[in-house]
């Protein structure tokens, strides 16, 4: 048997196992986006709604624990307030969601009671993600919701959330989630069933059926596919939502909402994103690298990128030439080479208008003239994260 022939057999049964593992699953994060949810004008569907309801209810009937992270409240707000697009500015986008989470959630309530389940709504934001505290929190909350029957519907709070400290759009937030929860399994249904390797709406583009990591997509023009302009979210925003699961060891699915009960049965639909093998991040990186935005920038020198990147070292006072931003201690802050590309992103012990007076000094400097209250690093490894260049 040639190569190639082994390679394809091997992928074959890569696929079909990850497939009936996602039919298996016992938790599963299902995400939902606004365009699978609400008619042309922007009002709520009833009908698509009762049938992803119908969906995740024979789940649950199969013994599986459903978390359901659903888009939609900001274009349910808008016909109420009588807009006809979805609006860009942030006061008017959380007004929308403001009136728009309640008809949402009422209309999953009266589903799920009609089969005798709760619907509990869950609203998170960046620093319910990245605070210790704070996701310990959700994590019980969404574990207990799990274990007295309820069925956890998780949006992000658009009402409080700012442009600076923000998911962006739902399908990260469910490969958080997924993260969080441990979950077996991410699904992710939009209203495009697969990932194409074109544009598909072009004659001889067909679907990429499986993913085991970032070669298989090389050559492939991931660009928006999003028909409705309700959402955030395009094709790029899935594609790295299943990367962040499957980097946690979350298998993921990307598949159409119309494709839902097929997908979760394990079913040859959409596009199967294999979990990363090797080590799995922790919470906290997983969340400084795809949760957070820096509130500033600490430029470091070549001696102390080579530390951080190359040896995994903290990142000491005497390694940062120059600071920008404006920021408190605990906050996320972005670690820059001197041509001012991104290599990491970390939790920084200072504010930023102590960072001056610290840097090009060591520690041992510092403590001695300084007190030893100062004889610390800037970022600890343990609250830091390599980024990819640029």
């Amino acid at each position: 048997m040639h190569s190639a022939d082994i390679e394809e057999q091997y992928a074959d049964s890569l696929e079909s196992a990850g497939r009936t593992a996602v039919g298996q699953a016992r938790r599963i994060v299902v995400k939902v986006g606004s365009s699978s949810l609400t008619t042309p004008d922007g009002l709520i569907d009833s009908g698509r709604i009762r049938d992803l309801v119908e969906v995740l209810v024979a789940r649950r009937a199969l013994g599986q624990e459903v978390i359901l992270v659903s888009s939609g409240a900001v274009a349910a707000g808008m016909t109420p307030l009588g807009m006809t697009r979805r609006p860009r500015d942030l006061a008017s986008q959380q007004a929308a969601a403001s009136v728009g989470q309640g008809l949402l959630l009422a209309s999953y309530s009266a589903e799920l009671a009609g089969h005798g389940l709760t619907a509990a709504q869950v609203l998170l934001t960046v620093e319910d993600m990245m605070r210790r505290v704070q996701h310990r929190n959700a994590q019980r909350t969404l574990r207990r919701l799990l274990d007295i029957g309820a069925l956890p519907i998780v949006n992000e709070n658009d009402t409080v959330a700012t442009h600076e400290i923000r998911f962006g759009d739902n399908d990260r937030l469910a490969a958080l989630v997924a993260h969080l929860m441990r979950a077996d399994a991410l699904v992710l249904l939009s209203d495009v069933d697969a990932l194409y390797d074109g544009n598909p709406a072009d004659e001889g583009t067909s679907i990429v059926r499986l993913v085991r990591g970032r070669a298989d997509l090389d050559g492939i023009d991931i660009g928006s596919t999003g028909k409705r302009g309700v959402g955030t979210g395009g094709m790029v925003t899935k594609v790295d939502s299943a990367r962040i699961a499957t980097e946690a060891g979350v298998p993921t699915l990307l598949t159409s909402a119309a494709n839902a009960r097929a997908a979760l049965s394990g079913e040859r639909v959409g596009t199967f994103f294999a979990a990363a093998d090797g080590r799995r991040p922790s919470a906290r990186q997983l969340w400084l690298a795809h949760a957070t935005a820096g509130r500033g920038s600490l430029v470091l020198d070549p001696g102390a990128v080579k530390a951080v990147v190359k040896e995994k070292a903290s990142l000491l006072p005497a390694g940062v030439v120059k600071v920008t931003g404006d920021f408190t201690a605990g906050d996320p802050v972005d670690l820059r080479d001197e041509e001012g590309a991104v290599v990491a992103r970390g939790l920084v012990n200072y504010d930023a208008a102590e960072v001056p007076d610290l840097m090009g000094r060591s520690t041992r400097w510092l403590a001695r003239e300084m007190g030893p209250s100062y004889e610390r690093e800037l970022v600890h490894r343990d609250d830091l994260v390599l980024l990819e260049r640029g």
